[in-house]
């Protein structure tokens, strides 16, 4: 089928191109022609793995194009995507400024029946606002408004969208069920779950996913802080509720708070919607500021381990939301590095992916070529991202290179035993902070630091 995608960010490159490998015969516009340019030129303006080869291939297979011309894409497509941004507002609302644009633009040169597909995750009643809009532009065009929202996790995204737990349809308009049909066949033939709802329900159903599980992290991110006042390991709590099949293992694992670009903004535009409706959603809410405070308090953790950090320096490894993207969008180190800077430390920093995106956002950072560059030097090393080269790091090397072996690990990638054989002392989350074992002394300063800050 011929298909369009307006918006090449993040959803709309990866929609884009993963419609291209099903067989299908992809434009992708963007006002912006630099990254036109760039993708054109065989290069990628977002870090996915397996993303920029992907898209060599399908451009070589003739599949896969990019363009800034809208009204030369639009009239012979049988559906065209929106994946265009929906920041939010101060008040946590959807801004859909963007995709209203998109819309206005599009109308003129629409022709022929096309199902008109909101990829982009947007607020209850959007369609609505879509097909009033067009009403008003273009009365005579054939178009069905569609949902048709993204379950793309960024580092995963080629996977999540080619083998699909759920693929998720909202319309009443016959042609337009057709068509998304015909799209996804090649993965519903396969079995990926198709749900046919109304449009309402679809443009729900992604924001009460995402709530669900932003509620999931905070619930565990504050066991494992009850876990640390009572001597618990939260590792383990977790793995045995993980195994009841109610509850199952994912997104139980304590961290220093969730970021990136859905779950912060879905959980503001979930609460929105529900303000707007009468609906307050007292669980939602309670998620989303237990997180903003974890998030506000990683300095003080820090600072409760290390001591008073004025003059010292502390080394940072990882800086962007998650492991696998470049993305710093509402990242736990844009909170943790400058109130570490306000309280007087030095920080340097590493990430093998997100330095670049970083490097405007966080002044003052001296940003290393590796992990142990950052440590040079570091009274305290903070692993804050998840990337698998940390879990492999060479901690004896490392402790070569810092003032003082303190491991502060908030993400759990190591085993502590491993650590403290090391020469380390080691404080994770959710379980007991542990001293070297080379140590002499009855407990290290700063493991009795860890110990008195959880008394």
């Amino acid at each position: 089928m011929k298909i369009g995608v307006i918006g090449t960010g993040y959803v709309g490159l990866v929609t884009g191109t993963c419609l291209a490998e099903l067989g299908h015969e992809v434009i992708c516009v963007d006002a912006i022609r630099q990254k036109i340019d760039l993708l054109n030129n065989g290069g990628c303006p977002i870090y996915e793995p397996g993303l920029i080869e992907l898209i060599r291939a399908q451009r070589q297979a003739g599949r896969l194009s990019f363009s800034t011309d809208l009204a030369a894409m639009a009239p012979d497509r049988d559906a065209i995507f929106l994946a265009v941004g929906t920041p939010p507002k101060p008040d946590g609302e959807a801004d859909l400024s963007f995709l209203e644009a998109a819309v206005a633009e599009l109308a003129p040169h629409l022709a022929g029946f096309t199902a008109l597909v909101t990829k982009s995750t947007v607020p209850v009643g959007t369609g609505d606002r879509i097909e009033r809009q067009l009403a008003g532009l273009r009365p005579d065009a054939d178009v069905a408004v569609v949902s048709n929202p993204e379950f793309l996790r960024e580092g995963s995204a080629i996977g999540d969208f080619l083998q699909p737990d759920r693929i998720v349809v909202g319309t009443d308009d016959l042609r337009a069920r057709e068509t998304m049909q015909r799209i996804y066949a090649p993965l519903t033939s396969k079995g990926a779950p198709l749900l046919l709802t109304d449009r309402r329900t679809s443009e729900l159903i992604k924001y009460a996913a995402n709530a669900f599980l932003a509620v999931k992290i905070s619930y565990i991110n504050e066991i494992a802080d009850l876990c640390e006042e009572l001597g618990a390991d939260a590792r383990r709590v977790a793995e045995g509720m993980g195994l009841d099949a109610r509850i199952g293992s994912r997104f139980l694992e304590p961290g220093p708070g969730f970021g990136g670009s859905c779950f912060p903004k879905d959980t503001d535009a979930l609460l929105s919607t529900g303000r707007a409706a009468g609906v307050p959603l007292r669980v939602v809410t309670a998620a989303s500021t237990a997180n903003r405070e974890r998030k506000r308090l990683l300095a003080a953790r820090v600072a409760a381990v290390a001591g008073e950090l004025k003059g010292r320096t502390v080394a940072v490894l990882g800086l962007t939301f998650k492991a696998g993207t470049d993305d710093m969008r509402e990242a736990a180190a844009l909170e943790l590095i400058p109130d570490l800077q306000r309280r007087g430390a030095t920080v340097r920093a590493y990430d093998p992916k997100g330095m670049e995106a970083a490097r405007d956002l966080l002044p003052g950072v001296t940003f290393c070529r590796d992990a142990f560059e950052a440590g040079r030097g570091a009274s305290a090393v903070v692993i804050l991202t998840e990337w698998p080269e940390f879990r492999e790091l060479d901690l004896v090397r490392l402790a070569e290179e810092v003032e003082a072996p303190l491991l502060i690990d908030l993400r759990n990638l190591f085993e502590p035993e491993s650590v403290t054989r090391a020469g380390w002392d080691y404080v994770s989350i959710g379980r007991p902070a542990v001293a070297a074992q080379e140590a002499t002394a009855a407990v290290r300063p700063a493991v009795a630091r860890a110990a008195g800050a959880a008394a």
